[in-house]
């Protein structure tokens, strides 16, 4: 066993999107940081690949613009279903971009590692976290790595701990982090594919895949543009379809593609298909999320967004807001300022999640997924609020229809024990959190 950096600030186990956005944060702050991540640059990871203007917001103030416009850049969504088509732009906002960018994650997760590790962060590749140690308070005094290269075992002692090893997080588990099997969980398969519409403006969601008998599915499809000659091409299965585990996902994506609009030019004989999936925790669904030296970020906390399946926005999210939260209990010696990163998780997303559950619930049912497909395709003034709150959108200080709906769909999940924060505040407080800092301020409150 060897030592490397063995009492670094802060230990950050994977290098995806999470993991670089917490890395670079922390490193602006001048905080001694080490990432592990087990696979080498660059290297294939399952995803839609599509950057919504949330994840454009992120990138954008890590300093990543440039190489974003290296990128296929698209202006909207056309939504697609019950042989209707209907083209959405992104809607305005006060702080988002009205635009959104497709890149394969082989490119953008070494890009953004690298982002982190020109601001400071070191960054181990081929580097496996395999086991840790704790002590009787469970606070986390050792973890240890298989190096690949020489293969021997790296031992790290680091005063604090991020956890963005993915949605199969391995070290969460480890610390004992679980899904809750009663939240909605999501099951996911792409392919590459030739395309003569690979620069086309808009990526595009199907709304109503079927199996090869015809019966409509609790999910979506996808087709992304990458600007390269190739699309991205996808389903997503909610668990809310009471047979989920029971259906063939390879036979829906043979009957996706061969039922996509012939015009993408789509063919499940192209050499450079090879399907890839894997499982989606969403909303908020894992936990515990924060220990005595630990926090769980993106993925591995369960933060997919349950609405439309997205997952990189809320992981640069929660790294940087974990950045934040780590900076000042180390600024401070004061671990129990973790506690801070799960009220800020509540005070963002907890209400927006709920509303989402509940939504996949209702989808999961046959007769109201195609009536509310149905609805909505047959108008764009229903269909515009709709991607807006799908896809998280919600302007601060603003009551229009979109959040209007919103509330109303809040108000209809509201339990006895749940605070009521209007989404405006909640907006509001979020944009505040994710503007671009100076070094951040230290709070001497918990």
């Amino acid at each position: 066993m060897t030592e490397l950096n063995n009492q670094c600030d802060v230990l950050i186990i994977g290098a995806g999107p999470s993991g670089a956005s917490a890395a670079y944060w922390l490193s602006k702050y001048g905080v001694s940081v080490v990432v592990l991540e087990k696979k080498t640059f660059p290297r294939e990871k399952t995803c839609g690949d599509g950057l919504t203007p949330r994840s454009v917001f992120q990138l954008e103030a890590m300093g990543m613009g440039d190489f974003l416009e290296t990128t296929h850049r698209y202006d909207g969504l056309r939504a697609v279903a019950l042989k209707k088509e209907m083209e959405l732009s992104w809607p305005d906002h006060p702080d988002l971009p009205s635009y959104g960018y497709v890149v394969t994650r082989f490119r953008l997760d070494e890009a953004v590692a690298k982002n982190a590790e020109n601001a400071g962060a070191t960054i181990l590749q081929g580097h496996e976290a395999v086991s840790i140690e704790r002590d009787p308070n469970g606070k986390v005094t050792a973890v240890e790595a298989y190096d690949k290269a020489s293969s021997t075992t790296v031992s790290f002692h680091p005063k604090y701990l991020l956890v963005g090893d993915g949605s199969n997080s391995r070290i969460g588990r480890l610390l004992g982090a679980k899904r809750d099997r009663s939240l909605p969980m999501g099951l996911a398969l792409r392919g590459y594919f030739s395309s003569p519409l690979s620069g086309d403006p808009f990526i595009e969601s199907h709304l109503d895949i079927r199996t090869k008998e015809g019966e409509i599915l609790p999910g979506y499809g996808w087709i992304f543009p990458l600007g390269d000659g190739r699309v991205n091409v996808g389903i997503g299965l909610l668990s809310t379809l009471g047979k989920w585990k029971d259906v063939n996902t390879t036979k829906v994506m043979e009957a996706f593609v061969e039922n996509a609009p012939k015009r993408w030019g789509l063919s499940l004989d192209d050499p450079i298909y090879v399907g890839t999936g894997g499982k989606l925790p969403m909303g908020l669904s894992v936990s515990p999320r924060v220990g005595s030296n630990f926090i769980l970020i993106g993925d591995a906390s369960g933060t997919i967004n349950p609405m439309n399946g997205e997952g990189i926005a809320y992981g640069y999210e929660t790294g940087r807001l974990a950045a934040g939260v780590i900076f000042d209990a180390l600024s401070l010696d004061d671990p129990s300022i973790l506690s801070r990163y799960e009220r800020s998780l509540e005070s963002i997303y907890g209400n927006y999640y709920r509303v989402a559950r509940a939504f996949v619930g209702l989808i999961g049912h046959p007769t109201i997924m195609r009536a509310s497909v149905g609805l909505g395709m047959n108008s764009k003034s229903i269909m515009t609020p709709i991607v807006r709150i799908m896809a998280n959108l919600m302007r601060p200080n603003h009551i229009g229809t979109p959040e209007a709906l919103y509330q109303l769909g809040l108000g209809a999940v509201k339990t006895k024990d749940l605070i009521w924060r209007p989404v405006s505040k909640n907006r509001a407080k979020f944009m505040k959190l994710i503007q671009i800092p100076k070094r951040p301020s230290v709070k001497t409150d918990n």
